[in-house]
């Protein structure tokens, strides 16, 4: 999954409320300084009444387009209309039309989204925008849930006075309440990377050997490899110092059969796209032997890029992509780690409980990085560090891999379209 495939495309003639979840935001502006006083309000904020809401979106033909087609008189057009400002970065316009959708909300906790859920988010974007978080609106959303309040608060000690530690304290595990991969579990990781001491540094006693990740490299496709895929594989089994083992789908079910049993199987021949088919397979692979996890379209770029991963003395390595999302296209991890463990626990518990979820929540890079943020809090709660775990950035991905020339993507389906 590269890092242009992160992001839910939108459409304005339809967007389902329930993936409300699926903005982006890097984050990549400078939150403002402020801190985050205490209050003791519990009530619902104004409302904005119906001939007062406007909106002056020019700086969003999209939003202003999906506006004037369905207006925001309901849930979930107003939803909708936020949804599309927020992926389109115009977080202050975003937080308006979210409180629109809490103002025509019934407040019964039977419509969704909830309003604990259009309240989070609009406080989110109200951080993001550099705008005071409203103290009222932010004991009203304790009100209704304790650990988004947490998570919103803490989000603001980091972002707005720079105390790491204390928000990542106060978050605690709120991002439990998400799907695995959504917008709280990357800017959680982000909180819990600032911490310092690192929370990913292993702790061992002098001279104690650190386990190194195996030197393998695994792949998927499914069935009949076009040419330049075929010509991929040739590439890397030619690599010298690395065993190279690409799987197809017959191969992966017989493997996951053997080493994992009847219900690895069953749920992989369930799934509904070979992207998630090699979601789910990769966790497993590099649980059970370790190595390097590298997707079909990707090569490894040079001798420079094999020596990275061949210096390597961490025993998870993982890259970000520039949104802070973990990337699971290309990753290395020792045997039985820890992370890959709690992996495998966020995998089966989406498969079961939420099948049809986005795949990138599902089975992508959810699971990655909600790990990482539990390996986190682990530490943070006084867990004994085991395992070291490297986590780097874009610009180091493109040092390390390139993306080729895939024709079949333009014929064949593609995993966003599931």
């Amino acid at each position: 999954m590269t890092p242009e495939e992160h992001a839910n495309p939108i459409s304005t003639n339809e967007w389902n409320p329930s993936e409300w979840d699926a903005v982006r935001e890097d984050g990549s502006s400078e939150p403002s300084q402020e801190a985050v006083p205490e209050s003791t309000h519990s009530q619902p904020p104004e409302e904005i009444s119906a001939d007062k809401f406007s909106m002056d979106l020019s700086c969003d033909p999209q939003a202003a387009e999906y506006l004037k087609q369905h207006g925001a008189d309901t849930v979930e057009n107003a939803f909708v209309l936020a949804n599309i400002l927020h992926t389109n970065k115009k977080v202050a316009e975003a937080a308006i039309a979210y409180k629109r959708a809490i103002d025509v909300h019934s407040k019964s906790p039977h419509q969704h989204p909830g309003v604990q859920v259009l309240l989070q988010v609009r406080l989110l974007c109200i951080l993001k925008s550099g705008q005071p978080l409203p103290q009222d609106e932010l004991q009203y959303l304790r009100s209704l849930n304790i650990p988004f309040a947490n998570y919103i608060e803490g989000i603001a000690l980091s972002w707005r006075e720079g105390q790491h530690r204390t928000g990542l304290e106060k978050i605690a595990s709120a991002y439990d309440e998400f799907h695995t991969g959504e917008e709280a579990d990357w800017l959680c990781l982000g909180v819990a990377r600032r911490v310092t001491p690192s929370l990913f540094e292993a702790t061992r006693s002098e001279g104690e050997a650190a386990e190194r990740i195996p030197r393998n490299i695994f792949m998927y496709w499914d069935q009949n490899p076009p040419e330049e895929i075929k010509r991929n594989f040739e590439y890397h089994s030619k690599i010298e110092g690395f065993n190279f083992k690409p799987f197809n789908k017959e191969e992966a079910s017989n493997w996951l059969y053997k080493y994992y049993g009847t219900e690895a199987r069953n749920i992989f021949h369930s799934l509904r796209h070979p992207a998630e088919c090699a979601d789910f397979l990769r966790v497993h692979i590099t649980q059970l032997l370790g190595g390097w996890w590298l997707d079909a379209d990707l090569r490894i770029k040079s001798a420079d890029a094999l020596n990275f991963m061949a210096q390597q003395d961490a025993q998870n390595v993982f890259f970000l992509t520039d949104n802070g999302v973990v990337h699971n296209d290309f990753y290395g991890t020792v045997a039985n780690s820890a992370a890959m463990t709690d992996c495998l626990l966020s995998l089966y518990r989406n498969c079961y409980l939420f099948h049809h979820l986005y795949i990138a929540y599902k089975t992508g890079p959810g699971p990655f990085t909600r790990a990482l943020n539990r390996v986190a809090h682990r530490a943070f709660s006084g867990i004994k560090v085991t395992e070291t775990t490297r986590i780097y950035e874009q610009s180091d991905f493109l040092n390390v891999v390139e993306e080729f020339d895939t024709p079949y993507k333009t014929y064949l389906p593609h995993w966003q379209a599931v």
